[in-house]
């Protein structure tokens, strides 16, 4: 196994996983932002999640640093973060580096989109 497999995999068993159904169920909960990681190409190709964020993976850290020049609003500490991306791999990721960033609440859908 590579590396970067073991990464992913310890990610994925670090972070909560939430099921495609259990998010659906959650779309309307104004305490809870849904983000989506994939890159502009698969936006567009697929659309998002109703009311979802767009952060791409490559400037998560940049839009999570809540004291930070390039933050994102949407993107609060006291927030529950649900990620995303195709496959579940990026969103693990993600969510490692939430959690190192300071946000104790973050899950991620953990089939993809």
């Amino acid at each position: 196994m590579s590396k970067t497999s073991r990464l992913v995999t310890t990610a994925f068993k670090n972070t909560p996983n939430i099921s495609v159904e259990t998010a659906a169920s959650q779309l309307e909960n104004d305490n809870i932002v849904f983000v989506d990681l994939r890159g502009a190409d698969e936006l567009a190709a697929t659309g998002k999640i109703p009311g979802a964020v767009h952060v791409p993976r490559g400037i998560l850290e940049w839009a999570a640093e809540v004291d930070g020049d390039y933050h994102n609003p949407a993107l609060q500490l006291d927030k529950e973060i649900v990620l995303y991306c195709a496959v579940g791999g990026r969103s693990a990721l993600a969510a490692e580096t939430l959690k190192e960033l300071g946000y104790t609440n973050v899950s991620h859908i953990g089939a993809g989109m």
